[in-house]
């Protein structure tokens, strides 16, 4: 690692850092009981995807960036350049395996990328993009970055917030790192129906002594059943039921039964084990909080963030906000 490099990061950090397999390392472990079952769940998620079929990866991660661009206002990925290309830092909160941290880096060669996470997969992410000069990875709580006050002009944290120990935390912390005016794209999931939120609810609690593997085999059992599910191919036409926050309408039983009691996620484009992945990405993390929309925007409200753009889907409520 180049000498510039090493001192641009040890300045925007509170405090030293040290390296270990070309990551740089904050800290390693959670303190908190949930936060570590989530970080130890997203390690063996991401060590085993990393393992799957080279098309199939690409093909996800091809699909994530057109979504992301949705779930943030721009309108393509020249947009996204060009509102990238004059901010100095760049924090990917909850990298993963580090794929948009390095499409950010390659949009806008000018900024600093640095991709944070808690898992092993910044390991990967290191392994992998490497050869790319503005682009750093660092194991760490992105709820306690230790970046300095001021320090970073974008954080992106997509579809991670509500994997944190405290959400409401993790936002003042994004706006304690953030100079004015800078702004903060976030995702964090919807409420569902309300048996389907008892049923989450309920894999919140029995993720801590579920093992591995039997998670494992129930998310590939679930994504047999969404696949099974979707090639009956019946629509139906659903009555509301307020009570239990089921939507009327017509749609596919699939949907139905996913978005109401179960999710049992299958995508013939993405493909079985990406969809065995995202099975599993839901129901084994301890952290998964879910929000209705009055309730997102009042975590933002208490961190000093304004709204800029506003996304909302079934699956999720996402935007870029201002910081005050």
């Amino acid at each position: 690692m180049n000498k510039n490099l090493m001192s641009t990061i040890n300045e925007l950090f509170q405090s030293g850092v040290k390296i270990k397999k070309k990551v740089f390392i904050l800290s390693e472990k959670s303190k908190y009981e949930n936060q570590q079952q989530t970080n130890d769940a997203f390690s063996d998620k991401w060590k085993k995807y990393e393992k799957e079929n080279l098309s199939e990866k690409e093909y996800f991660y091809e699909f994530q960036k057109k979504w992301y661009l949705e779930l943030y206002g721009f309108s393509s990925e020249k947009d996204l350049k060009s509102y990238l290309s004059d901010k100095k830092v760049i924090l990917d909160a909850g990298c993963g395996l580090g794929y948009k941290a390095k499409w950010f880096a390659d949009l806008s060669p000018n900024s600093l990328v640095v991709g944070m996470d808690y898992s092993e997969a910044t390991f990967l992410a290191a392994e992998n993009y490497h050869d790319t000069p503005n682009l750093v990875f660092v194991k760490n709580d992105i709820a306690n970055t230790n970046i300095k006050n001021n320090s970073v002009d974008y954080v992106s944290c997509d579809q991670v917030l509500h994997h944190t120990e405290s959400p409401q935390k993790t936002l003042i912390e994004f706006s304690r790192i953030l100079k004015p005016g800078s702004e903060l794209a976030v995702y964090v999931y919807a409420k569902k129906a309300l048996p389907r939120e008892l049923i989450d609810d309920y894999f919140r609690v029995k993720s801590k002594i579920i093992s591995k593997d039997e998670m494992w085999k129930f998310s590939e059992q679930l994504t047999e059943l969404g696949k099974c599910l979707s090639e009956i191919k019946i629509d139906i036409e659903v009555p509301d039921v307020t009570l239990l926050g089921i939507k009327g309408g017509k749609m596919d039983l699939q949907r139905f039964i996913y978005w109401n009691f179960l999710k049992c996620f299958w995508s013939e484009k993405l493909g079985k084990q990406t969809s065995i992945s995202t099975n599993f990405d839901w129901y084994s993390p301890s952290n998964a909080f879910r929000y209705d929309k009055n309730e997102f925007e009042q975590l933002l409200k208490n961190s000093n963030f304004d709204v800029k753009s506003y996304h909302t889907e079934e699956a999720c409520h996402s935007g870029r906000f201002v910081k005050i």
